[in-house]
């Protein structure tokens, strides 16, 4: 099967008439498939200060601007936002698009990067540790799913999540349901993407670990039943616009290695015709 190939556009140190451009842009190429922003509340790169966009918002209005591309956030923070309300954002972002929505969700910000836990307390928001975090993560899967497939109120009573009488509608205009990317490598995240993902997705960077996960997914897959086929690999490999050649040789090796799904990283600021660009220097 040929690789699918889609842009990230980080939504900070940048305008919003910039995004808009370059996914219009992006929208009109046919090599590109899939378009994706991030979801951090402060910048983790540049300006600590600068600007930054939140994604879930931002999604849904760069849904109304397109009309072709799949779209989502790559990947959601489980830790920023109650799972229920997550299940309606994600809903209201498919319909808006026509059925276009991957949610993409994870465990949240890595503790360890400098820049990513004073988000938690400049918003005011409890920061899980890891263990807690993945069960968190495992218990948010469900309820989304329920809440997006099942047609009477539920009741849910987990260690993280707690619900009574949750219901979804409207529901998602794909069904089952959308898509599930998870984005992750530790091991107790793999565990979920072997239960719950029909995508995994691991950043770039580390090719012979990122190929040694995938295997442990394998693993994780074959012991509770599931084909491991049934869950594309994706990898995520940042634009050099420099040394187009550099990034064209990461984008061959990844999927020599078999990621079939791969998300290019474009540094802001964004060249104009970017997403042909990407098309003729990297894809063709």
């Amino acid at each position: 099967m040929s690789p699918r190939f889609g842009i990230m556009t980080a939504p900070m140190q940048v305008g919003y008439d910039n995004l808009v451009r370059v996914w219009r842009e992006a929208d009109a190429v046919p090599e590109l498939e899939h378009a994706w922003l991030f979801d951090h509340l402060l910048p983790i790169a540049g300006d600590p200060d600068g600007p930054i966009f939140e994604g879930w918002t931002l999604l849904s209005a760069l849904a109304a601007q397109t009309s072709r591309l799949r779209l989502g956030l790559m990947v959601t923070s489980n830790r920023f936002r109650p799972p229920a309300m997550l299940a309606k954002m994600a809903t209201t972002v498919d319909v808006v698009s026509g059925g276009r929505l991957d949610f993409g969700i994870g465990v949240g910000s890595r503790p360890s990067h400098p820049l990513a836990r004073r988000e938690y307390e400049a918003h005011g928001l409890p920061f899980l540790e890891t263990r807690d975090a993945v069960t968190g993560l495992a218990e948010a899967c469900t309820v989304i799913r329920r809440l997006w497939t099942e047609d009477e109120p539920f009741d849910f009573a987990g260690a993280q999540v707690q619900l009574k009488g949750a219901y979804g509608n409207p529901k998602p205009v794909q069904r089952p349901h959308p898509p599930i990317l998870i984005g992750g490598r530790a091991a107790a995240t793999l565990r979920v993407v072997a239960q719950h993902a029909n995508v995994w997705n691991i950043p770039g960077g580390d090719l012979e670990d990122a190929v040694s996960r995938s295997a442990l997914l394998d693993r994780y897959c074959t012991e509770i039943g599931r084909d491991p086929a049934e869950i594309t690999r994706s990898i995520h490999l940042p634009v050099s616009y420099e040394d187009p050649g550099r990034t064209r040789k990461a984008i061959a090796e990844a999927v020599d290695a078999g990621f079939g799904h791969v998300v290019l990283g474009l540094p802001a600021p964004f060249p104009e015709g970017v997403a042909q660009w990407v098309a003729a220097e990297l894809i063709r």
